[in-house]
C-alpha cells in the first residue's frame, strides 16, 4: 500500500526539481523530504532518484511514480472538496496567500469576518507576490490567493483556476514636497497626466515582478523612457525615498497607511488603477471554506468603499 504522504513528497519534489524546493513547498525540512522520499523507494523495491550533479534527479520508476501521484492527489482534493461540500461546514485549515498591500488593507478584516463567522476553519496567510501565490495555488501549495492586474495590463490566469473581482484599487503618484508639481494635488476629479513626469527618477519594485514591468509599460505607452533609479519592494520603503527627493512612485490607495509629510500625492487623469481578485482552483469550487473566504474578501472588500 503507498502512503499518500510520501507521494505528495515526490510529487512536490517533482514540481520543485529539487529537495529544497519540495520541502519549502511542504513547510517541511529537507532532511524531512529526504526521509519520506527514502521510504517510498523501499515500499516499490527501486530507486525513484538519482544523482545529478549537486543535486537528484527522477528516475524512470520516479517520473512514471510522480505522474499516477499527481492524479492520486488530485482525486483525493476532490473527494475532500466533496465531502465537504456534502457536510455544507467550512471547517479545518485555508491555506491563503497575498500581496503585502492586500495583507495590510484587506486580509486583516476578511480574517476577523472568517474567524467571526466560522470559528473552525483555520485561515493560514503567507506573503507572495501575485504570480507566486497563483503557481502555487496551481501546485495545491494555496487554497487561496490574492492576485491584481491593472486597467491596462492584465495578468493571465491559469486555466486550473477560478477567479472573482474584489475591488478596483485606484492609484496616486507620490512626489517630494519641493517637487516642481508638488502643489498640484488636484481638485475632485482633476489628475495630473503621467507624461508630465518625463524627467522625474523613479523608485520601483523589483525587476521581474508584475507591477515593476507594468510601471515600464505604461510610461513607455505615454512616450516616457522611464529611468528606474532605485529599488524597493516595500511601498512605504518607496515613500521615504520619495520623502528624500530620491525620485517619484506609484502610491496604491489599498494599505497605504500614514503618508510621510514630507510627501505629496498627486491624482492621476490617465484612471490608473488596480484589479484586485481572488483565484482558487476551479475543482476546489465547492467547497464551503472557500466560499466562505471569497465571500468575507469581498464583504472586507465592500467596507473598503472601493469594492463591487
Amino acid at each position: 500500500m503507498l502512503n499518500l504522504e510520501r507521494l505528495r513528497t515526490l510529487d512536490a519534489l517533482a514540481r520543485h526539481g529539487s529537495v529544497s524546493g519540495a520541502a519549502d513547498g511542504l513547510h517541511v525540512t529537507t532532511s524531512a523530504v529526504s526521509q519520506q522520499l527514502a521510504k517510498l523507494e523501499r515500499e516499490v523495491g527501486q530507486p525513484l532518484l538519482a544523482r545529478n550533479g549537486r543535486g537528484v534527479r527522477l528516475t524512470d520508476a520516479g517520473r512514471l511514480l510522480a505522474d499516477h501521484a499527481a492524479r492520486i492527489i488530485s482525486q483525493v482534493e476532490l473527494a475532500q472538496a466533496d465531502v465537504e461540500a456534502q457536510r455544507g461546514c467550512a471547517v479545518g485549515e485555508l491555506r491563503i496567500g497575498a500581496f503585502p498591500t492586500a495583507m495590510r488593507g484587506l486580509l486583516p478584516q476578511a480574517l476577523a469576518a472568517l474567524r467571526a463567522g466560522h470559528p473552525e476553519l483555520r485561515g493560514r496567510v503567507r506573503e507572495q507576490e501575485p504570480e507566486e501565490s497563483m503557481a502555487a495555488v496551481v501546485r495545491g501549495d494555496l487554497d487561496l490567493a490574492l492576485a491584481i492586474d491593472w486597467n491596462n495590463k492584465r495578468m493571465p490566469v491559469p486555466a486550473e483556476l477560478t477567479r472573482t473581482h474584489l475591488l478596483d484599487d485606484t492609484v496616486d503618484i507620490a512626489v517630494p514636497a519641493g517637487h516642481r508639481l508638488a502643489d498640484r494635488t488636484g481638485s475632485p476629479g482633476v489628475g495630473i497626466s503621467l507624461a508630465e513626469f518625463a524627467d522625474d527618477d523613479w523608485i520601483s519594485w523589483n525587476e521581474g515582478q508584475f507591477c515593476h514591468e507594468w510601471l515600464v509599460f505604461t510610461l513607455r505607452g505615454t512616450g516616457i523612457e522611464p529611468r528606474i533609479a532605485h529599488i524597493a519592494e516595500e511601498h512605504h520603503t518607496q515613500l521615504a525615498f520619495v520623502e528624500a527627493g530620491l525620485g517619484v512612485c506609484v502610491a496604491p490607495k489599498l494599505g497605504r497607511g500614514p503618508v510621510p509629510p514630507g510627501v505629496r500625492l498627486l491624482p492621476v487623469c490617465d484612471s490608473v488603477r488596480r484589479h484586485v481578485y481572488a483565484v482558487w482552483r476551479a475543482d476546489a469550487d465547492r467547497r464551503p471554506s472557500i466560499r466562505a473566504a471569497v465571500d468575507s474578501l469581498r464583504q472586507a472588500a465592500a467596507g473598503l468603499g472601493r469594492g463591487d
